[in-house]
């Protein structure tokens, strides 16, 4: 397969999406997105896309995705098959009685649990290039932000931790973790350098974007989601993907059990 980080993603091996699933029934498919994949459908047909991926699985034309990931974001990616299945996954988080779970790679490192209680907005106008990218806030467009930051293990100057966003908003993970000064690794926009973002779009993967980052898409996944429904708890969870597994062997020192002890 072509590289991921060219100027456009490969097409996807139909073949290969029977290993992301992580459980299907009648209900639900479960995925377990890489972090160079788009959700929804794009000008390049339907294997650009993991919707439209999935629709060729399938074989179902009107699917339900409960909640979306950025592109470079991997982990759990949940299809509903029925209307009423969906509703009740979407009511669920909206209503937050969901608890998720992140693994994140970030920059530098601490040992203690941090809470981060600080609201998030778009960035103001003319405040830099890239157009798409929150900061926290005192704006009166501001929305209130939570996430706990829990290590799991420091080492060689990054942090491997669990994250817990207790709201919703967008890139919330890495505003947080930029404003802490622990910015995810690899991240384009909210890392060392956001021009290194708008050279990605226009350029694909580059020699100063390798110089720049330590890895080539932003380290993190959505590992778990934990729905607390009346007649009772339902909890999927996505194994890490290679990537941030051979980046905890090479740079951080750790071995594959006890990543996964860390991550069971």
């Amino acid at each position: 397969m072509k590289n991921p980080y060219d100027e456009e993603a490969p097409l996807v091996d139909l073949a290969d999406l029977p290993s992301w699933i992580v459980q299907e029934d009648e209900n639900l498919l479960i995925i377990n997105k890489p972090g160079w994949l788009v959700c929804h459908p794009s000008k390049n047909g339907p294997m650009s896309s993991l919707v439209g991926v999935v629709r060729e699985y399938t074989g179902v034309e009107k699917l339900h995705l409960v909640a979306r990931l950025d592109r470079e974001t991997s982990g759990l990616v949940i299809f509903a098959k029925r209307p009423s299945v969906a509703r009740k996954f979407q009511m669920a988080i909206q209503n937050r009685i969901v608890k998720k779970s992140y693994i994140a790679l970030l920059e530098g490192e601490f040992s203690e649990p941090i809470h981060v209680d600080l609201p998030i907005a778009r960035r103001r106008k003319g405040g830099g290039p890239v157009i798409v990218k929150s900061e926290v806030s005192d704006d009166r467009s501001a929305q209130d932000a939570v996430t706990d930051y829990i290590p799991l293990v420091s080492k060689n100057g990054f942090t491997l931790c669990r994250v817990e966003p207790k709201t919703g908003r967008k890139h919330q993970i890495r505003v947080h973790a930029e404003h802490l000064q622990h910015p995810v690794v690899g991240d384009k926009i909210y890392g060392p350098d956001e021009t290194l973002y708008i050279e990605f779009i226009e350029k694909g993967w580059t020699e100063r974007l390798a110089t720049a980052l330590p890895t080539q898409r932003q380290a993190l996944h959505c590992y778990r989601y934990d729905f607390k429904f009346y007649e009772g708890k339902v909890s999927f969870t996505a194994p890490l993907q290679a990537d941030i597994i051979d980046f905890c062997l090479k740079h951080m020192g750790l071995n594959s059990e006890e990543i996964s002890d860390l991550c069971p």
